[in-house]
Order: structure tokens, then C-alpha cells, then sequence
């Protein structure tokens, strides 16, 4: 089954150009199907859709969520998609089976005063150099929504000329373009000039070719990682006077699409500047900002405290 899994993977990345992150969990996900098949001595070649279904339901008396659940399912999918294709089985055992759907949840997100003071603690907290890179960072996230690993791999290339838009390559390598904001070009331009010091220096003193990332990293990746962003905003929401609890990269995206659809921005301005493949999946802000303003008549009218309203709804 290994085999099988392998051929799927390899496909899967040079059909779909497939992010790093999608092709590991897809390979998380085969690999715990295997298992659980191998333990029942069946393999991909020869099971039913009564095993996929049996292994659903495994996965539901586990405690899986309804998201990790339909994640395996699509894993499972398009592999037998494949084998079918490729001739490997006659049949499609997985095609009929319905998927549990995903719990709908809204998304987390921060006040303008939240977010300032966390760009605020970037500005004051750690070594000079670390200053000018975590300020950029942040100012980054909060003027463009980018993902997080959209924004640790920036190519160097991208920054150069003080652009007025920021060219971004996003899932499944589309690329698009999205407006900076004054405060995010001026952090960008003393942040270039500080990181091509440093590698100049760098390359000076032991022959280390430059990095073509903005955020460079001695690491294998050559960038900053995801894991060391994630501890880096926790840091500055400690020093900002932030809840750790309610920052993480993705909160700030959450906080981007939200300021500005309260600011009177277009839904479909805002999917594009996200890079959501459907406007779809940008609605779900506007839910977010129905509660705000539905929490806020329920906290602050006048009428709502008389007739006990707050109490009934």
C-alpha cells in the first residue's frame, strides 16, 4: 500500500503543484488508513465502501473532529480516484460515501487596540536588528491578511524597489497582488536595509551565499519557520499586554479581513486580497461582524437595558 500511497503523493504535487502542508497531511492521513486496514488484513487493492465507512466510523468513536474526518475522507478519495485512473482497480470504493461535513466556526479575532499594541511591543521588544524584522512582520500580516507561511517565505525580490503592492505566491502557486499600507512600506524599506547589512556581512565573513528570502534563516528552509513565527507573535502579545491565548498568525488575518469589511471594504475585494478561492469562504467575516454589531446594540442601547432585551436574546 506504501507504493500506492507514494505514486498518489508524487502525482498529486506535480498535477496540483500541492503545498508542502496538504501533501503532509495527505500522507499523515493515507499512512493511518494503511495501518488501519493492514491490522484487518485488507488491503487498497481488494476493500469495499463498507471499509471506508467502517474506518469512519473508527475515526468518529475516536474522537476525531468532523474537519479531520472529512480531510481523511478526501485523502482517501483521491487516492481511489487515481488507482482508477491509472487502471489499478475497476472500481471506485470511495465515491459514493458521504463526507461529515465541518463544524462551522467563527473565526477568531483582535480590536484595532489589540493589534496596535502588538505592533507596538514588536517596535520596542527584543535587539535592534530582531526590532526591525518582528516590526515588519507584523506590519506585514496586518496589512496584507497573508498566511503565515505566504509570509515567512517572501523572496527578497518582492521587496525591492518599495513597492506600493507586494506580489504574493498562495496556495497551489497562485499568485496575486495586494496593496501596503504606508506604515508596512516604511517597516519593509529599514527592515531590507538592515537584513542586506547583516548578509553582506555575513557573506563576508564566511563565504555564505545570500539568502533569496526576506526573513532569512540558517535553518533548512533557508526562511524563518511557521513554529518560530507562532512563538514570536505569542512573545509580543505577552509584552503588548495581549492575551496569549487569542493571537496566533491567523488571528491577525482574521483581524485584517474583518477592520476592513467594518471600514466599508468590498467582500469580493477582500476574497482577492486573502486569495480565497471562493467568496464563499470570505462570507464568513461577515458573520463575524453581524456579532460585533449585534453585541454591541445589546450591550450599549439604552432601550435593551430597560426592556431587558440583553436577558432574552
Amino acid at each position: 500500500m506504501s507504493h500506492w500511497t507514494q505514486a498518489f503523493l508524487e502525482a498529486h504535487v506535480a498535477e496540483l503543484d500541492a503545498a508542502t502542508n496538504t501533501q503532509l497531511a495527505y500522507a499523515r492521513d493515507l499512512a493511518n488508513f494503511s495501518s488501519w486496514l493492514s491490522a484487518r488484513k485488507r488491503h487498497f487493492g481488494a476493500l469495499a465502501q463498507s471499509d471506508i465507512e467502517a474506518y469512519l466510523i473508527d475515526c468518529e468513536a475516536a474522537g476525531l473532529a468532523k474537519s479531520t474526518r472529512a480531510r481523511r475522507l478526501s485523502a482517501i478519495r483521491q487516492l481511489f480516484r487515481f488507482a482508477f485512473e491509472e487502471g489499478w482497480r475497476s472500481d471506485n470504493p470511495a465515491l459514493r460515501i458521504k463526507g461529515p461535513g465541518k463544524d462551522r466556526h467563527l473565526p477568531g479575532t483582535l480590536d484595532l487596540a489589540e493589534v496596535e499594541r502588538l505592533i507596538s511591543a514588536a517596535r520596542v521588544s527584543g535587539e535592534g536588528r530582531d526590532r526591525l524584522r518582528n516590526t515588519c512582520l507584523m506590519e506585514l500580516l496586518y496589512a496584507t491578511g497573508m498566511r503565515v507561511t505566504e509570509l515567512v517565505s517572501l523572496p527578497v525580490a518582492a521587496a525591492r524597489g518599495d513597492p506600493r503592492m507586494l506580489l504574493v505566491r498562495g496556495k497551489g502557486g497562485k499568485e496575486r497582488l495586494v496593496p501596503l499600507s504606508a506604515s508596512a512600506r516604511s517597516a519593509m524599506a529599514d527592515w531590507l536595509a538592515q537584513r542586506d547589512t547583516l548578509e553582506a556581512a555575513a557573506r563576508k565573513a564566511s563565504g555564505i551565499p545570500a539568502s533569496k528570502y526576506l526573513f532569512p534563516s540558517r535553518g533548512q528552509s533557508g526562511h524563518l519557520t511557521r513554529h518560530r513565527f507562532f512563538m514570536l507573535i505569542k512573545e509580543l502579545a505577552v509584552a503588548g499586554g495581549v492575551a496569549p491565548d487569542k493571537v496566533t498568525p491567523h488571528t491577525l488575518r482574521h483581524a485584517f479581513a474583518t477592520h476592513l469589511l467594518a471600514g466599508g471594504a468590498d467582500l469580493r475585494a477582500i476574497q482577492t486580497m486573502l486569495g480565497h478561492a471562493d467568496v464563499a469562504t470570505t462570507e464568513i467575516y461577515t458573520h463575524v461582524l453581524d456579532d460585533r454589531l449585534r453585541a454591541l446594540v445589546l450591550d450599549h442601547h439604552p432601550m435593551s437595558r430597560q426592556t431587558g432585551l440583553k436577558d432574552k436574546s
